[in-house]
């Protein structure tokens, strides 16, 4: 091949690509699963599990600690409160849940990217809470308000990136007191894509709440979802004043709390599997229920991270088989309480985008989408066990994403999809790389990597001999340079930025 037409077929390569990268391609606003569930519970093994939750509720309680509201309405439903143990009698939670939704809208500014959340539907959002972020120049640095937008814009650009997410990672050049402001106004701002909520202050989230309202309007976030808030509970079995604050803030004005028991098997729960979903459908029954018991009918979601350790250095593990099976046992739960689910992603331990991070990330976002799970955290950008924001494993992870989206579309069975008539066209010892029906399916027969190499080796040295960390230090480059903004109306944006020019105002920095 000359010079000439290797530079040719490299150009071609590099405008397909583009094509499939515009900001401009909406694609699917979310996932409609075709394909079955996988299961790992027998039904008797699904009641012995919530029969040792309510137990778990009934005997040994759940703590709300620095949270007077919290304790006086658990007191007024029946509880059993003694300080701040509370003590739910068998079945109260299950009752309470029977005023959730069993699915939702979550709405965009740009109602084409709105998501249901629940039923057959999963929707992706990026990595959440990072402090670090990372790059293959600048290595692992702590994350700016700068790193932060980029996120987002990477979010908005990848197609099948849902949902915007929240913390994508912490700006910790802003002070603590105020950075949300600024996080919550760049997901307005850069993306119209759903987005998440503060929740480390009740009245940050208060802040989240009232930004939304400018947005989208007072009455209609009061009807409708509009925002996504994630509650970790610090097990075992305990709710902070935070968590719960921000829990009743978001309940109270209608919007969708995410449940999330934080455990770590055999730290922060039983070593066994069976334990462990024990104690997370304690935790997330009791927290669910406080949405319900705030305004019956908000939507919640009941999600869950659980992990194991190394039992020898203690360190936290991903990808592991345990894992796994916790995750799809918890999914069968979610589905009997009848509310969405919440669970997996791409995550790993490895520090860097290698062999670890791969296999890890693969080993939990399979599972993630084979279980029904239906709020997808952490499904990009993940790496260092949570702690590290990377951009080159954003791409890399959002490559994988897109192959899920195949495989849960199933096998297409129409009449053009079976494609007797190639057959018949073809016949024995042919190829079928001219018949009609290739070129018919040319461009959508089969998913296309924007990461992976498929060239000769030849090609693959003469284009610079780039594994994939470098392949997607390019691609990210070249998506932020490609990035425009969706726009915003200019009124929203100018009530927006005055009322956190006014928040600003209104109380010094602070660190905490």
């Amino acid at each position: 091949m000359s010079a000439g037409e290797s530079g040719t077929g490299r150009r071609g390569r590099e405008a397909r690509r583009a094509t499939r990268l515009s900001p401009k391609k909406i694609g699917v606003p979310f996932i409609t699963r075709k394909i079955p569930l996988t299961e790992v519970l027998s039904l008797e093994g699904l009641q012995m599990i919530e029969a040792n939750a309510e137990i778990i509720l009934e005997e040994i309680g759940v703590e709300f600690r620095d949270d007077p509201e919290a304790l006086r309405l658990w007191r007024e439903a029946g509880a059993d409160v003694q300080g701040q143990r509370v003590r739910i009698p068998k079945r109260m939670a299950w009752s309470l849940l029977q005023t959730a939704p069993s699915e939702f809208t979550q709405h965009a500014r740009n109602p084409n990217r709105s998501v249901q959340i629940g039923g057959s539907n999963t929707v992706f959002a990026p990595v959440y809470g990072p402090p670090f972020v990372r790059d293959l120049e600048g290595g692992r640095r702590y994350g700016t308000i700068e790193d932060f937008r980029n996120f987002v814009k990477l979010a908005y650009l990848a197609p099948i990136m849902h949902h915007s997410g929240g913390t994508v990672c912490e700006p910790v050049d802003l002070p603590v007191n105020k950075r949300h402001l600024d996080m919550v106004y760049s997901h307005i701002r850069y993306s119209d894509k759903p987005f998440m909520g503060s929740v480390t202050a009740a009245e940050r989230a208060a802040d989240t709440v009232r930004m939304a309202e400018i947005v989208f309007g007072k009455e209609f976030v009061d009807r409708n979802t509009v925002l996504l808030a994630l509650i970790n509970s610090n097990a075992p079995l305990v709710y902070d004043g935070t968590m719960s604050g921000s829990l009743r803030t978001y309940a109270a004005a209608n919007q969708a709390c995410v449940i999330s028991p934080f455990i770590l098997s055999g730290a922060m729960s039983p070593v066994t599997a069976a334990g462990t979903l024990a104690q997370l459908l304690a935790e997330a029954l009791a927290g669910m229920a406080l949405t319900q018991l705030v305004r019956p009918g908000a939507p919640v979601v009941f999600g869950t991270f659980v992990s194991s350790i190394s039992m020898q250095s203690g360190a936290p593990t991903f990808g592991s088989p345990e894992a796994m099976l916790m995750l799809t046992a918890a999914a069968q739960l979610a589905r009997r309480l009848g509310v969405p689910f919440r669970t997996g992603g791409s995550l790993t331990a490895s520090k860097i985008p290698d062999a670890q991070a791969a296999y890890e990330s693969a080993n939990t976002l399979l599972p993630t989408l084979l279980a029904g799970v239906n709020f997808v955290l952490h499904a990009a950008g993940w790496l260092e066990g949570g702690l590290c924001s990377s951009y080159e494993k954003f791409v890399m992870d959002a490559d994988q994403l897109g192959m899920m989206q195949v495989i849960a579309e199933g096998i297409d069975l129409s009449e053009a999809a079976q494609a007797m008539d190639a057959i018949r066209e073809v016949g024995p010892g042919s190829h079928h790389l001219g018949s009609a029906h290739t070129q018919l399916y040319f461009e959508s027969a089969f998913f296309r990597s924007t990461i992976a190499d498929n060239n000769s080796v030849e090609q693959w040295q003469a284009e610079g001999s780039l594994d994939a960390y470098q392949r997607a230090n390019k691609l990210w480059k070249e998506m932020l340079a490609s990035y425009e903004e969706p726009g915003l109306d200019p009124a929203i944006d100018e009530a927006l930025q005055a009322f956190i020019a006014e928040r600003k105002a209104s109380v010094p920095d602070s660190n905490v």
